[in-house]
């Protein structure tokens, strides 16, 4: 009487875990520490992304004053994301005081409603978090895990101010 042959469980890692183990080297590799390529004359490519990355904390933060100036009611659910805002501009070096005059990409009027208003900030938290999470392949190591937690920080908070309402 034949015995019918067991499963064959393979030994070794599986195709998965090699796949994602190698697109997680090329990640770590392409997040390396290494010294900035800015070409020797000027400031460096990590020197203007860390500044853009306080400006636009500095306009976000500005965004969440004027909300709060004009919603007062809202202060104890914006309180902790505004600062965290703060916190990020800190952490890339910049002022953790609001930005007086916004650019002309930043907000215009509060919207008259609570809910226009976490609307607007839910849009603006956003597209910054697009943006910084765009711009980690162009900056080296410790900025780009930087970019990265913000980034997602600032996803977390678009969801909280959309979400949490409902």
């Amino acid at each position: 009487m034949p015995y019918p042959s067991s499963p064959r469980i393979p030994s070794g890692p599986r195709r998965r875990s090699l796949l994602a183990s190698a697109a997680g080297a090329a990640l770590l590799v392409g997040c390396s520490a290494e010294p900035d390529s800015g070409g020797g004359g000027g400031v460096s490519v990590t020197e203007r992304a860390r500044a853009r990355a306080a400006r636009d904390s500095r306009e976000l933060l500005a965004r969440y004053d004027a909300v709060l100036a004009v919603h007062p009611g809202l202060a104890e659910r914006l309180g902790p994301l505004r600062a965290q805002v703060a916190a990020h501009s800190a952490a890339f070096g910049g002022s953790t005081t609001p930005t007086p005059t916004m650019s002309s990409a930043s907000p215009t009027p509060v919207p008259a409603t609570e809910k226009d208003a976490l609307a607007g900030l839910a849009a603006a938290e956003r597209s910054l978090a697009d943006r910084r999470a765009g711009a980690l392949l162009e900056v080296p190591g410790e900025l780009a895990r930087l970019l990265a937690s913000v980034a997602a920080a600032g996803a977390t908070h678009a969801y909280l101010l959309t979400e949490g309402a409902k």
